[in-house]
């Protein structure tokens, strides 16, 4: 992530996004600033969290992932990271229901979940 959203540009996105009518720049920014959230709360490398088309990044303690495809891959829509980000849905269900596609022994999320904004 190129630069850090602050916590009240993150609440407010994240208020937008709720509303069933959210400006064009929420639902990019809350997705981000959830992002920026979990790194914080569980920062690592051995973990890669996708989130098309806005954003991914590294977190979890463990093995270092340097080039190509990373090992421990966890990727979803942006509504549905926001859903198990804020503990709306719960992580093994959505895993469960093919909501979260998930790959690697590390790529798990429900211990770090869901984040407190």
């Amino acid at each position: 992530m190129a630069r850090r959203i602050r916590t009240e540009d993150g609440r407010a996105a994240l208020a937008g996004v709720r509303s069933g009518a959210p400006e064009t720049s929420d639902l990019p920014t809350a997705v981000r600033y959830l992002l920026q959230l979990l790194a914080e709360k569980a920062p690592g490398n051995s973990v890669e969290v996708r989130v098309p088309p806005f954003g991914a990044v590294q977190a979890i303690e463990g093995p270092r992932h340097t080039r190509g495809t990373p090992p421990n891959v966890v990727e979803m829509d942006p509504m549905t990271w926001i859903a198990v980000a804020l503990g709306e849905q719960d992580w093994n269900v959505a895993l469960s229901e093919g909501s979260i596609l998930a790959s690697g022994t590390r790529a798990h999320l429900a211990d770090v979940l869901p984040l407190r904004p």
